[in-house]
């Protein structure tokens, strides 16, 4: 979890504008070589899993880095249908692409297909009304679920064809020692405490316990003095790195956690991957001074995008969170619906162990902790999907 501009550093207009650097940069719809010959679906009915189909075409040969299929809602937020194509050959006599099965809750959206040129733009397609229904129970519609640490143990990959390899449900307490290792990791300086990164982090395996299925990380005041003179705070991490197991994601993996959001100043709970120094890909950073925002980070070649979501991402919210580690995007997604997609990847031969973990912020870019009440943070599952 290394620092980059967070919002707090660059100040409400230096947010904006990161806010508006979203990967869809063609939205005026300028002139594209590639043309879009029918898009699919027209409508659906909530809580129904449907895929979209896209037909193509180009005046002459050239490969797309990317295909996929956009969705807008009315706030103009990003929904889009998962399992893009890569390295895709767009001809005159046409291309297809079928995305993975999704669910959208009843309303008006925009839908319309996209694609990435060979120097990394990217370029929308015409659009038109996708009109969701309101589905039944009665019909077999299972809704969406929207809170609650027991309303889902996870959707499924976003990713087509893939099945979960490696899973955590805190079902039967902390697999230490097979799963996970929880006293140091490579990622701290010292090992167990790493005051670089405006931390107060001191590891200690006994913060992170289990009970009927959700794991707890709790951050506490300790007795040890970080060597920056500051007080350190013991909190839990759970990491693969040091484990009998020792489980790395690769490219092409999906891995996805669902965690309840601490409200306490000073909690920077994170789902990250890190391997050899470097291998960080950040699923997600949180801090409760910006209640309604994810941080997304790429480290490995570069990405990062600030998600926004009011009445999803809040302070005591359970919140589904999923990266897909793609060699030329990572793709991040919030409750199964993509958010950013950063149109870099992590190349053909990523690896990194996972670190999901509760760090304490010293005070430097985020508060610190108020007085000395323990803070915690909650998690249902991780998973991982090839």
């Amino acid at each position: 979890m290394r620092l980059f501009a967070s919002p707090a550093r660059l100040g409400l207009a230096g947010a904006a504008a990161a806010l508006l650097l979203l990967p869809f940069a063609d939205l005026a719809g300028a002139a594209t070589p590639v043309s879009q010959d029918r898009v699919t679906p027209t409508t659906m009915t909530a809580g129904v899993a449907a895929s979209a189909r896209l037909t193509v075409h180009a005046p002459s040969c050239l490969t797309a880095k990317t295909l996929g299929v956009g969705v807008r809602d009315a706030a103009g937020d990003n929904l889009d249908f998962p399992g893009n194509a890569s390295n895709v050959r767009i001809c005159p006599n046409g291309t297809h692409f079928t995305s993975a099965p999704r669910t959208l809750p009843a309303g008006t959206y925009t839908v319309f297909g996209f694609w990435q040129d060979s120097g990394g733009a990217w370029h929308n397609l015409p659009s038109h009304q996708l009109t969701v229904r309101a589905g039944s129970t009665a019909t077999g519609a299972k809704p969406l679920a929207t809170s609650g640490a027991s309303a889902s143990d996870g959707g499924g990959s976003p990713v087509s064809g893939q099945s979960v390899v490696w899973s955590d449900d805190f079902s039967h307490g902390i697999d230490w020692g097979t799963k996970w290792a929880g006293d140091k990791t490579s990622s701290y300086r010292y090992g167990n405490h790493n005051p670089d990164d405006n931390k107060l982090d001191w590891l200690d395996q006994s913060d992170v316990t289990a009970s009927n299925g959700v794991a707890t990380f709790t951050a506490q005041p300790s007795s040890h003095t970080l060597e920056n003179g500051k007080r350190a705070w013991t909190t839990g991490l759970l990491t693969t790195e040091g484990s009998s197991e020792g489980f790395q994601v690769r490219t092409g993996d999906y891995a996805e956690t669902r965690v309840k959001l601490p409200s306490d100043p000073g909690a920077w709970p994170a789902l990250w991957t890190w391997k050899n120094g470097n291998g960080e890909i950040d699923s997600f950073e949180y801090h409760p001074d910006n209640p309604n925002l994810l941080e997304l980070t790429n480290h490995v070649t570069s990405g990062a995008d600030y998600y926004t979501g009011t009445g999803t991402v809040a302070p005591g919210q359970w919140v589904t969170i999923g990266t897909h580690y793609g060699a030329d995007s990572v793709d991040w997604y919030v409750n199964g619906r993509k958010v950013y997609s950063d149109g870099h990847g992590v190349g053909s031969s990523f690896s990194a162990y996972l670190i999901l973990n509760l760090s304490v912020s010293a005070g430097a870019y985020h508060p610190a902790p108020a007085g000395s009440t323990p803070i915690t943070m909650q998690a249902q599952y991780v998973k991982v999907y090839r």
